[in-house]
């Protein structure tokens, strides 16, 4: 009878040595060497072993995090080969990464980025959690169906260094390859200039507000003072970028881990506030007028009358909707019939968030921000909404498809592990028949001394 004989070796072209007498206290298939079991106490027996061939499982992997690069190895070669110019070049290495360094790590730190942090919290808030959850699920279903079809071409032939362009290009031929390969070059562009809008963005609204060179006088002038920052801080990051790419991306691949330490810390951080806000909420009030949301540029105390000693006096908010800051001015009609209330922007998990925001509320452009659940005392149809009132205002039209592309780029990271293809261990597993008399078990011989059969490229 003919039974399956699983050969598995790595790029080495080593095999697993075994013969017919089963041990069990052997982490090999049918192995009495003791001396070659106990060489491997304490080691990683999984099918896969990435670089836990002879230390052990903590030592290897800190190991691998200490020597984590951002670059790979073309890269790597270019710039020792610029460095060497004119003296002996070192020999090119065999790529020895493994799955957790060579794409986990890299497409971790590709798909937790600006998208995640900045946008994924205003899509929910706009379309709603149920409607999120759909968002993600046609998101990652569009990743999976590339995954496999990337793996399918992947085990049918050898893939070097080049990753999805060489794998769509040698499979469609070169006029596909050429029109996929501009799209990645543009892909890239942009990608890039979203991460730049991004670190200014987080930079001015949220660490350091007082770097803003350009301040809006009033709320309607905060997106045109914004884009303009924008476009100087984000000259200067291009400018830095350049240089370093000029200069070499080697001396900032030498921060890879601590980037990767960014990411995993913020990873973490996320969990952590979720559990701290569900029980202590941090404080971060939002005022209301009626239901109307208001900007909190132009005042301070969120109410339209205050006590100074013993008379009471009107405050900032009061001068804005009204003529003056008396008692008698004549103040806006929304804003007299209104009451200024003082709400929490974070109240935590604990509070019903959740269930009233299960589902969409897409807003048009110029349509006033509006808290619901809330009453308040409306104005007859066709009364005109003065835009100099500090309203937060919608600044873009929303939809579901808008919301989709927005969030997409976020899960493109898995082409940061394809790109790597140069850099990965080449483990090959193949079936041989072998023929075994009347037993239908299935073993693992050793091969040792017996010639190694030779396969097509697109079998190793």
């Amino acid at each position: 009878m003919l039974n399956n004989l699983t050969d598995c070796e790595d790029g080495d072209g080593g095999a697993n040595p075994g013969d017919g007498n089963p041990k069990e206290s052997s982490p090999f298939i049918n192995s009495t060497d003791t001396e070659k079991g106990k060489e491997y106490d304490g080691k990683n027996m999984a099918l896969f072993e990435e670089e836990m061939d002879t230390s052990p499982m903590v030592s290897s992997l800190l190991s691998g995090l200490a020597n984590y690069t951002n670059l790979p190895q073309g890269s790597r070669e270019h710039e020792e080969a610029e460095n060497n110019e004119g003296g002996r070049r070192k020999p090119v290495q065999a790529p020895r990464m493994g799955t957790f360094m060579g794409v986990y790590l890299p497409c971790l730190q590709n798909i937790f980025g600006v998208i995640l942090f900045l946008r994924l919290t205003w899509v929910v808030g706009i379309a709603g959690i149920m409607e999120s959850f759909c968002m993600v699920f046609i998101c990652c279903s569009c990743t999976m169906l590339t995954a496999i079809s990337m793996s399918a071409i992947a085990t049918n032939g050898v893939v070097p260094a080049g990753g999805s362009y060489y794998m769509i290009s040698r499979s469609l031929g070169p006029e596909f390859g050429g029109a996929v390969g501009l799209c990645f070059y543009l892909g890239t562009t942009f990608a890039g200039a979203m991460y730049i809008l991004g670190t200014i963005e987080i930079l001015l609204a949220y660490l350091f507000p007082a770097m803003a060179i350009f301040k809006a006088e009033d709320a309607s002038g905060e997106a045109a003072a914004l884009l303009n920052n924008m476009r100087v801080y984000g000259t200067c990051v291009l400018t830095c970028m350049a240089t370093v790419v000029f200069v070499g991306v080697k001396y900032v691949n030498k921060f890879a881990l601590v980037f990767l330490g960014c990411v995993i810390l913020s990873i973490l951080a996320i969990y952590a506030g979720v559990i701290k806000s569900a029980f202590d909420p941090p404080n971060f009030p939002i005022c209301l007028l009626g239901n109307r949301t208001l900007s909190r540029h132009g005042f301070n105390v969120c109410a339209k009358l205050a006590w100074e000693g013993n008379e009471t006096v009107t405050t900032e908010l009061w001068g804005l909707f009204c003529s003056s800051r008396f008692l008698n001015a004549t103040c806006d009609e929304y804003f007299t019939r209104n009451n200024v209330t003082e709400i929490q922007g974070i109240p935590g998990a604990a509070s019903g968030l959740i269930k009233e925001n299960l589902w969409s509320s897409y807003l048009t452009k110029g349509v006033i921000v509006e808290r619901s659940g809330m009453t308040s005392v409306g104005l007859a149809d066709g009364t005109p909404i003065d835009m100099d009132h500090p309203y937060v205002f919608s600044d873009m039209t929303s939809y579901f498809t808008l919301l989709v592309g927005i969030y997409f780029p976020s899960v493109t990271g898995i082409m940061a592990g394809s790109n790597r293809s140069g850099d990965l261990r080449d483990l090959a597993c193949r079936l041989l028949p072998v023929s075994h008399g009347s037993s239908p078990k299935t073993e693992i011989v050793e091969l040792e001394g017996a010639p190694s059969p030779e396969f097509p490229p697109w079998d190793r």
